[in-house]
């Protein structure tokens, strides 16, 4: 999450009486949360995810023959792409510098699995753009393969593991 809310205690945490919603005033009103005054830290965020396909359209990346291409290679482009625009889509995300971005991609059996790590050195984590370049890939994957099947399909897309910042280093629990 751009923002330090992660809890390195672990999942499952809520904002309760005692933790306001950071992006709500006093008002309850959205806003984007004030970081000026933060330091830079060095920040990292790795979120990965799942797109289930057919066994036809897995041989089909596996083989290199795809008809829109090189299904791979453009996931992990527009997966990159995807970290460095994160406060386009989401209104309350800060624009930060994305200092590095790297898309595993890797053709499993069932699907392909994605795995992207987003670093920088900035005043606020970069939890959302991880997460935005593991759902752009997936949905890349989506888009260049829907037509040769349909019922291709986005199964999960979760943050893994951040470190730095005020809330320090968190991993997700197996």
């Amino acid at each position: 999450m751009t923002g330090d809310t992660s809890n390195p205690a672990g999942e499952g945490s809520r904002a309760t009486t005692d933790q306001p919603f950071t992006h709500l005033d006093e008002r309850g009103q959205a806003r984007m949360v004030d970081v000026t005054e933060k330091t830079p830290t060095v920040r990292s965020a790795t979120a990965r995810g799942f797109v289930s396909c057919a066994p036809h359209i897995v041989a089909a990346l596996r083989d290199g023959t795809a008809p829109k291409g090189d299904v791979l290679a453009v996931a992990r482009i527009a997966g990159i792409q995807a970290a460095k625009r994160t406060p386009e889509l989401l209104p309350l995300a800060h624009v930060i510098g994305v200092h590095g971005a790297t898309l595993d991609l890797e053709v499993r059996d069932d699907g392909v699995g994605i795995k992207a790590t987003v670093r920088t050195a900035d005043r606020t984590g970069v939890e959302m753009e991880a997460l935005t370049a593991v759902s752009v890939a997936a949905l890349t994957i989506v888009d260049m393969v829907k037509g040769l099947d349909k019922s291709t399909s986005i199964q999960s897309v979760e943050l893994i593991h951040k470190t730095g910042g005020k809330s320090g280093d968190w991993h997700r629990h197996a």
